[in-house]
């Protein structure tokens, strides 16, 4: 980490071994659209691109060169094409080297972007957006209007959300699906520094299906995790797992902290009749 954003915002920088790391943990694809971005200017999107490459994770959301920004990233998975557009809501406050160094969130792209996806033969895009006000488990208005524009219109058929730390709602809007916020999956971040539940996070877990040339996202299921310090261990908790934690709870500190998260994660993700954690809730 180096001197602040113009912002006040920290300024970051990841070793490029981490690209490995993530593809050895089954990672195929990531998002580089964030709004630590440039942290490291045109160096550092660079530099990042060219660690995921060799790494063989595919990547969308912060470019090399204005070619490379007009690629649509797409995936041919079980006889279907997906598209996957990535986008964010600002840098803060850093310039953006160029115009086409990183895709801002700006409803007339994403909807450009994702006729152009379908044009190329995509049955289904999803768009993952990082937005939304940090510690904040409801999502402003921008995330609100987005979702309820892009869906309502069919447009996409999926958005997915990072940035706030902690877990949003999952919800069905027109009969499609928004994830506003996974949490944080790997952080530092505990209630010395932080709400408690920035150690909270869910693994989206994504039911499509398909009939002949159609795609449909049916539901979406969710894998509540908790980052353990100070080893780093994410442990996903299923409702089985959590209702085991029950009677352990009061006297155990870990399975405490385990079951507050589970439950604090169910609580602000929802549930509902096409969304449930996994397994499904147990009492």
């Amino acid at each position: 980490m180096g001197a602040g954003a113009p912002s006040g915002y920290p300024v970051f920088n990841s070793p490029p071994e981490l690209a490995a790391a993530i593809r050895w943990t089954g990672w195929d694809a990531c998002d580089t659209a964030s709004n630590h971005s440039v942290d490291r200017g045109q160096y550092g999107i660079d530099a990042t691109a060219r660690a995921l490459d060799a790494a063989g994770v595919r990547h969308t959301g912060s470019f090399r060169s204005p070619a490379e920004a007009r690629r649509i990233l797409m995936f041919h998975v079980e006889g279907i094409e997906v598209a996957f557009l990535a986008y964010t809501y600002g840098t803060n406050g850093l310039p953006v080297p160029h115009p086409w160094s990183v895709n801002l969130i700006s409803l007339q792209k994403v909807a450009a972007d994702a006729r152009r996806a379908r044009r190329l033969g995509a049955d289904l895009v999803i768009a993952n957006f990082h937005w939304g006000d940090e510690y904040v488990h409801a999502p402003n208005t921008q995330q609100r209007s987005l979702a309820l524009y892009l869906l309502r219109h069919r447009i996409v058929d999926l958005i997915l959300g990072q940035h706030v730390h902690v877990v949003q709602p999952i919800r069905e809007l027109s009969g499609r699906f928004v994830v506003f916020g996974e949490g944080n999956l790997l952080s530092n971040q505990t209630a010395d520094c932080c709400p408690p539940e920035s150690q909270d996070g869910l693994i989206a877990v994504v039911h499509v299906r398909v009939s002949g040339v159609q795609a449909q996202v049916t539901g979406v299921d969710y894998v509540p995790t908790w980052v353990q310090h100070p080893s780093f261990v994410v442990q996903p908790i299923s409702g089985r797992i959590a209702t085991s934690l029950v009677p352990q709870a009061p006297g155990n500190p870990w399975a405490r902290d385990l079951l507050d998260s589970y439950r604090r994660t169910v609580g602000f993700a929802g549930t509902g009749p096409h969304i449930h954690p996994v397994p499904r809730l147990v009492s």
